[in-house]
């Protein structure tokens, strides 16, 4: 607990409260990718370093309320505000709907899984009732070959639902939480404090 209470420390808070994730930068055109540099600001990618950043200071806080601010070097306009915004929200919404995607997956594996697992455990339990005692060691060899994989595709099919789910389900909450921030401008120019 002291070391979340330390953490939280390091940012500042806004007056309702809410940790401040401060970003500083020269002007509008440094929060995005350099490969897009004359791309409409609409279409361009938020710079992966920013978006590190956010992903970082976002899990670091954890569950605790926040607003991203920015600070720049050059006064940004009122449009080059509202593409920043729109672009945070719409960059962490993509992201968003790739992990989606990505649960979406791991979830149809599952059942795959899951559903291969159910039908060699009844092979399984089929040639043991039926076969096993008429054909002797070969029958009962193949038997227990068949359960290991049952047994191994049920475990697998578990492993994904319960255990690799849940990051994927935490980065997706995440990427929600960012697209839904509330964005501030500092109005007043870095340097000139």
């Amino acid at each position: 607990m002291k070391t979340k209470k330390k953490i939280l420390e390091r940012y500042s808070r806004t007056a309702d409260n809410k940790v401040m994730i401060d970003i500083a930068a020269g002007k509008v055109e440094d929060l995005y990718n350099y490969l897009d540099k004359h791309a409409p600001y609409r279409k361009k990618d938020l710079d992966q370093d920013l978006v590190e950043y956010l992903i970082d200071s976002v899990s670091e806080i954890r569950k605790e309320d926040f607003v991203i601010q920015f600070r720049f070097t050059v006064l940004a306009e009122t449009n080059l505000r509202a593409r920043v915004i729109m672009s945070i929200h719409n960059y962490f919404q993509y992201l968003k709907v790739l992990e989606l995607r990505e649960l979406a997956k791991m979830t149809r594996s599952s059942f795959i899984l899951f559903a291969i697992g159910i039908v060699f455990l009844f092979i399984s339990v089929w040639i043991n009732q039926k076969i096993a005692g008429h054909y002797g060691v070969i029958s009962k060899v193949f038997a227990e070959g068949i359960t290991v994989a049952a047994w191994v595709s049920l475990w697998n099919a578990i492993t994904i639902f319960l255990i690799n789910w849940v990051p994927h389900h935490q980065q997706f909450k995440m990427y929600e939480r960012i697209s839904k921030a509330k964005v501030l401008f500092y109005d007043t120019v870095l340097g000139d404090q």
